[in-house]
């Protein structure tokens, strides 16, 4: 009376299609991509330059952190007199 009534098929059909038995005939050939040196070239110029363009905005800031520490103490002196 309490068992649990189950359904005839337990188990659904599968949602997805098995892979064919021989893979190598459904592989694609991929293309062939050939790198100049100009190409190198020029990636190479745009990493030191944007590496080049990081130095220089770091380097700002820390002296724009260093003028503000020593205005703000020259300031500070000048309030106690």
């Amino acid at each position: 009376m309490f068992l649990p009534k189950y359904p005839d098929n337990p188990t659904p059909p599968p949602a997805y299609s098995h892979a064919p038995a021989d893979p190598a005939s459904v592989r694609r050939a991929a293309p062939q991509i050939s790198i100049s040196t100009g190409a190198v070239a020029a990636v190479l110029a745009g990493g030191v330059v944007l590496t080049a363009l990081l130095a220089a905005v770091a380097v700002t800031a820390i002296s724009v952190a260093i003028a503000a520490v020593v205005l703000r103490s020259t300031l500070r002196d000048q309030r106690r007199r």
